[in-house]
């Protein structure tokens, strides 16, 4: 299964969006995915406040796992893709994306109802994954 594919299905399977996308890169640089779930438990939904997409907070997470050590090349990497996830989906702020703020009762009411969380999320995370493994690659 590819990593795209997984991470979906974790999403779809209850998971938030940064666990999904962080998890599916954890053990390729030694941390567990019990772990990796943990560390990305609080990041989802623009950190509980419609603010940076948590599938992009995964990624970044991901991408600081192999390029941590490096700070220059954090930056770089972190830069390339915010701007790549921008330019694919016209912004990385979750209530931009989603169109309503889900750190409000109304804003998930709207999110529900417009089944955004299974229409519109899974397209985020596949998003992030495929770019944190365009960048990771090169």
């Amino acid at each position: 299964m590819s990593r795209i594919d997984e991470a979906v299905q974790l999403f779809e399977g209850n998971y938030l969006c940064s666990q999904a996308v962080f998890t599916v890169f954890s053990e390729e640089f030694g941390l567990s995915k019990e772990d990796a779930f943990k560390i990305g438990a609080c990041f989802g939904s623009g950190m509980r406040q419609a603010e940076v997409c948590g599938a992009c907070t995964g990624a970044l997470m991901a991408l600081g796992l192999k390029y941590g050590d490096n700070k220059e090349k954090c930056n770089e990497v972190s830069d390339r893709f915010f701007e790549e996830f921008k330019k694919e989906n016209t912004s990385f702020i979750c209530r931009d994306l989603l169109g309503c703020d889900i750190s409000t009762p109304e804003g998930v009411k709207s999110a529900l109802e417009k089944n955004l969380f299974k229409e519109f999320c899974p397209k985020m995370v596949a998003s992030a994954v495929e770019i944190t493994e365009k960048i990771m690659d090169e």
